[in-house]
């Protein structure tokens, strides 16, 4: 096999394998059943496509053979000569799925699995997590991780949502118009999720993840057709604005660059403008809450020309709504982090410090890394020093852990 069709194919499952993965379950009727035709069907074009090549549209080839895979699977789970009715109906059925796919069906079904991962049957403890695995491709390491629990714990939430969606006969279809209102928070949560481990990846080796934070806003999309909430509109307002500033987020060496260093002149006026109408529609409403305020702290930002010149009275005010909506820790480190900027790096050490004597950002890299710059900025660079290696033994992406080894670097000690 050649390293060319390896990298190759690689890349289409890094891509590619979720919408592969939610059009076989609803197919299928089964994600565990799914999970293993996906990794069949990728398996099979490794050998089929070093002699046929890569045919014109991969996805769809990657869906019929997984669904075939799946008959075979089935038809082995079977011991009897003849097939238990029940088998003997699921083959008819896969059997007889439409073997043209469009384009539209494949890209809906990640929000046909997000609604089921999100149905009110399965403990909401387990449905983000559950969705996040299925539908973002997130490791179960990284989810446990992202909640502060065991990797064993969270394997264990993720296989009894799972089994729920088995043993309940959960569909993988989009709900009513009377559903939707009820399942929107969770949904919404896991679309937020996935355009934030593609804005800023959790691990590894790149910071983005384009095509995770592209298909967030086309869920967003989608979303707001089916249901023209406040909410849904201050969701997308704010994936917006953050996707605005991605050319210039990273260098050509693919180091970050942070928001006060970046050109602005490469944001994308189109998706600001954009952004800062759904904020406006949003606001408007008056049932606004907790991503409309967040869009409307990114719309200061947006227009502002500079860091120097962002209103950061006017941010600080939006903190304080926010931290009445949703009062999380990494909300008040955010806010610690306005405050610095109106009232001076002391007063957002001070804030920073509190938070983490509670421990609950203890093992929060950016926590550390904000107390590094203040303690950097009141010419403390030996305890800044320290404060930004505790943040670097925590970081888990390749570019963050570079920037902080060059904030390191150019500390000079006293």
């Amino acid at each position: 096999m050649s390293l060319s069709l390896s990298l190759q194919v690689e890349a289409i499952y890094r891509q590619d394998s979720g919408k592969v993965l939610a059009t076989l379950a609803r197919l299928l009727g089964d994600i565990d059943l799914a999970e293993e035709a996906t990794q069949d069907a990728f398996v099979t074009a490794l050998k089929s496509w070093e002699s046929k090549g890569i045919p014109a549209k991969p996805v769809e080839w990657l869906i019929s053979t997984g669904r075939f895979k799946a008959i075979d699977a089935i038809r082995k789970r079977s011991r009897l000569t003849v097939l238990e009715p029940e088998l003997e109906h699921r083959i008819e059925e896969i059997q007889e799925a439409n073997l043209s796919f469009s384009e539209r069906d494949i890209k809906d079904d990640r929000l046909r699995l997000i609604f089921t991962c999100c149905h009110p049957a399965i403990d909401p403890t387990v449905q983000i997590p559950l969705t996040l695995r299925e539908v973002c491709g997130l490791s179960t390491q990284d989810i446990a991780k992202a909640f502060l629990v065991p990797t064993a714990t969270m394997a264990q939430r993720i296989v009894r949502g799972k089994a729920k969606i088995r043993s309940a006969r959960i569909p993988f279809v989009m709900p009513d118009a009377a559903s939707l209102p009820e399942r929107l928070e969770s949904v919404l949560s896991v679309v937020y999720l996935v355009f934030n481990e593609g804005y800023s990846a959790s691990s590894g080796t790149a910071a983005l993840r384009s095509d995770l934070s592209q298909e967030a806003i086309r869920l967003a999309r989608t979303l707001l057709d089916l249901l023209p909430d406040p909410e849904v509109r201050g969701l997308l307002a704010l994936m917006l604005l953050h996707e605005s500033r991605q050319a210039a987020r990273t260098n050509q060496e693919a180091d970050i660059v942070l928001l006060e260093e970046q050109d602005r002149s490469l944001w994308d006026r189109k998706l600001i403008e954009e952004g800062l109408l759904l904020v406006q529609q949003s606001l408007a409403s008056r049932e606004f809450g907790f991503y409309t305020i967040q869009a409307a702290i990114s719309a200061v930002h947006a227009e502002s020309k500079s860091t120097q010149e962002t209103d950061w009275a006017q941010i600080v005010a939006l903190y304080n709504v926010l931290r009445q909506i949703d009062p999380s820790p990494v909300v008040e480190l955010n806010r610690a982090v306005a405050v610095a900027m109106r009232d001076g790096p002391q007063a957002g050490l001070d804030l920073v410090d509190n938070l983490l004597e509670t421990d609950q950002l203890a093992d929060y890299h950016l926590a550390h890394s904000a107390r590094g710059e203040f303690l950097r900025q009141l010419g403390k660079p030996t305890d800044a020093k320290s404060a930004l290696e505790k943040a670097l033994s925590l970081a888990r992406q390749t570019p963050e852990q570079r920037l902080l080894r060059r904030r390191i670097d150019s500390l000079v000690l006293k």
